[in-house]
């Protein structure tokens, strides 16, 4: 606290300890000394009476108060002390909690770095569950984000169980253990977090929120905590999940997405061109937000009027403007992020980026406004291209004018990429040669298709700073364009449109699919068979 707040906090206790009638003791000008005396009563009980000894000798004791210490409590210690001439002073809230610090010291934290090798095991856990145990509840957040984040993880999860509640963080899309809270604690914590991120501790429904502050750490230690929140009810509890933001603007540009040169051309072509529809699909945690921020962010420049409508916004950029629709505080959060894309429509945007495609309204809006000059990049939740665009249709229904809308639909899941330090060369057996063979043939007509003879895989090494052989994330994609065959599938009149034939007439266009460039970057070294499965089957 600055010389000039401290100054005006002891005028206004000495104006208040004259209108209580009360004496007034400056406790900042002792030069820092203060002198403490143990023995009289205890640290509960001063906390309990908001009332601490500040003098003492054999005659004499002078009670340190505050103005919000109760009547009742100068009677207890008036005649707790009887044989002495008790006095009473009023000091302030800061030469309170000063003296207090004296009284009962803070413990010396000491906020041990979580390391990945260690993750899962007892001691790690045990180690960081008496952390958190220790600490105060702003704390507990900031300690486990700031950890999580130097840990490159995606998101914390807070599990309750049916003896305690465990805490994992997602780590390369696999989850570790780092902690388990008894309940009395947890409940601490999600106060913290509940009121930090304006969701109920009470609420029998399903709620999001987000948390952007700073919190300075009882080591000194700054950390800003920037987070979304997902919350559900359990038979046991609320559980949570924080997902984590990376503030870092850099992050966001095509040449970091990973994509092949032949993907590049794809996407720079349909950006290039002025309205049109674009789609990125997956499930939560693909990167599809990473993705359409990258094109957004390629996009952004002064000849352009970019408007995008999020759930939340969780990224602000520079130069485009960003409008947050909180389903948690509407009835019906569709409705109006359809209407919130009328109203957009109507301020002549180059570049529109709906957060998601969640109904019909907000889907027929959408599409119409990529057939009037807007180019609208959106979310879509789908297994593939093919299945989004079956989805789209029943949404809508057969409407030939989509066909001219849609120019880009880009399905993507995540897997780990190796470790190139101490990734480990074996040769392939019969079986895997068989499922790499029986994919490569299926590459379309005038697709390079790599050798397999003599074909070396890899493995995941191990080493003691990266003991599980990943490092990073690797995107599998697959792009679907419209194309005469696939328009001719979705506009034949009384066809139903099945994903199947949406899938079969895109490969039949030139499509690779997520399993198909999977593949090929197992071939390439960059990821492990056991990695497609686990993602894609």
């Amino acid at each position: 606290m600055s010389e000039d707040l401290r100054y005006t906090e002891e005028q206004a206790s000495q104006r208040r300890a004259r209108l209580l009638g009360f004496d007034y003791v400056n406790t900042s000008q002792n030069g820092g000394h203060k002198q403490i005396y143990v023995n009289l009563i205890s640290v509960a009980e001063m906390r309990e009476l908001k009332s601490l000894p500040i003098f003492a000798d054999a005659n004499h004791i002078t009670f340190g108060i505050l103005n919000t210490t109760p009547q009742s409590a100068i009677r207890l210690l008036r005649d707790k002390f009887n044989d002495r001439r008790v006095t009473f002073a009023l000091i302030s809230d800061t030469g309170f909690r000063e003296y207090m610090n004296l009284y009962d010291p803070p413990k010396q934290i000491v906020y041990h770095d979580i390391e990945l090798k260690d993750a899962g095991s007892k001691a790690l856990i045990d180690q960081i569950s008496t952390i958190l145990n220790e600490v105060r509840a702003d704390d507990m957040l900031a300690y486990l984000v700031s950890q999580a984040h130097r840990l490159n993880a995606s998101d914390i999860h807070i599990e309750t169980q049916v003896e305690n509640v465990r805490i994992r963080i997602r780590i390369d899309g696999v989850l570790h253990v780092i902690a388990r809270l008894p309940f009395d604690k947890y409940r601490v914590l999600l106060s913290a977090i509940a009121s930090a991120g304006n969701i109920s501790t009470g609420s029998n429904e399903a709620q999001q929120g987000h948390i952007a502050q700073k919190v300075k750490m009882a080591d000194g230690t700054d950390v800003d905590v920037n987070v979304r929140l997902e919350t559900v009810p359990t038979i046991n509890g609320i559980d949570i999940v924080m997902r984590l933001f990376n503030m870092d603007e850099k992050r966001f540009v095509l040449d970091k997405l990973g994509l092949s040169d032949s993907e590049r051309g794809v996407v720079d072509s349909i950006i290039a061109k002025p309205s049109g529809l674009v789609m990125v699909v997956g499930p939560t945690g693909s990167g599809k937000t990473t993705t359409l921020y990258s094109i957004l962010n390629s996009l952004n420049n002064e000849q352009r009027k970019i408007i995008t409508i999020e759930d939340p916004v969780e990224f602000q950029f520079r130069g485009i403007t960003q409008i947050s629709v909180h389903s948690s505080d509407v009835t019906d959060s569709d409705t109006v992020f359809a209407d919130k894309l009328r109203a957009v429509l109507r301020l002549d945007p180059d570049v529109v980026m709906v957060g998601e495609i969640r109904d019909q309204d907000t889907a027929r809006t959408a599409l119409q406004a990529s057939l009037t000059g807007h180019l609208v990049l959106t979310t879509f939740h789908a297994g593939n291209a093919a299945a989004a665009l079956t989805r789209l249709s029943d949404i809508i229904g057969q409407n030939p004018l989509f066909v001219s809308a849609i120019r880009l639909i880009m399905a993507q899941r995540l897997i780990r990429r190796l470790d190139n330090e101490t990734r480990q060369e074996y040769e392939p057996s019969e079986a895997e040669i068989r499922v790499i063979q029986s994919v490569i043939n299926t590459l379309p007509e005038g697709y390079e298709r790599p050798t397999i003879d003599g074909l070396k895989l890899y493995r995941p090494g191990s080493s003691e700073s990266n003991p599980y052989g990943y490092s990073g994330l690797l995107a599998i994609r697959e792009q679907l364009t419209m194309s005469e065959a696939i328009s001719k599938v979705i506009t034949t009149p009384g066809q139903v449109v099945s994903t199947e034939d949406i899938e079969q007439a895109a490969r039949a266009s030139g499509m690779t699919t997520m399993l198909q460039d999977a593949i090929l970057k197992v071939v390439a070294g960059l990821s492990t068979l056991d990695e497609v499965f686990r993602v894609i089957g």
